[in-house]
């Protein structure tokens, strides 16, 4: 497992890789959201089931864009989420026909967020689009809030740690239903 400044891990993810990452809670695992082998390997990591979907992060409302379905969206709707990024807030809003089942899982929408985290800016930013993000852990174990638990846990089976602290928040995000405006997790 490389440990990598965030503009080095370009190459890694292009390539299929799964990097772990500092958010603004916890540190996340993360790949290509459009290369369903990396998506495939991150759930493996994580043995987490394809069904349950997937989070994308962002840097930018603009980076979502190609995965969302506005269309089923009110504008009120999107405002109130827009009001709430960069933070600590996933919504899950409707998809787009050709998004990956491996992305939004048995769903027909994706959450998604967009970070005020630094790192994770700079990894969107880079990159040009946004990231799957889930929780750095295996599946029903708390999530990881160690640089050195990332190093001990997942060494063999990541391929990149990128550096950098986590964010204040202590809670992973708050999940919302755009649609219903219904709290799914109460988090920071």
């Amino acid at each position: 497992m490389l440990q990598l400044q965030p503009a080095a891990v370009v190459s890694v993810i292009n390539q299929g890789g799964v990097i772990a990452y500092p958010t603004e809670a916890v540190f996340g695992l993360g790949c290509d959201p459009d290369n369903d082998s990396a998506i495939e390997k991150l759930l493996a990591v994580k043995q987490r089931p394809w069904q349950k979907g997937l989070i994308l992060v962002a840097s930018s409302f603009e980076q979502l864009l190609p995965y969302l379905d506005l269309t089923q969206l009110t504008e009120q709707q999107l405002q109130f989420a827009q009001s709430k990024w960069p933070g600590p807030f996933t919504f899950v809003m409707p998809i787009k026909p050709h998004v990956s089942k491996l992305l939004c899982g048995e769903f027909d929408s994706i959450a998604v967020r967009i970070s005020a985290h630094p790192v994770v800016r700079e990894l969107c930013n880079t990159l040009n689009k946004p990231l799957v993000s889930t929780s750095a852990n295996l599946a029903g174990e708390p999530p990881v809030v160690d640089a050195q638990n990332i190093v001990t846990d997942f060494s063999d089976k990541i391929d990149a740690l990128i550096l950098g602290k986590l964010g204040e928040q202590r809670q992973p995000s708050t999940i919302i239903d755009a649609r219903s405006g219904k709290i799914i997790r109460s988090g920071s």
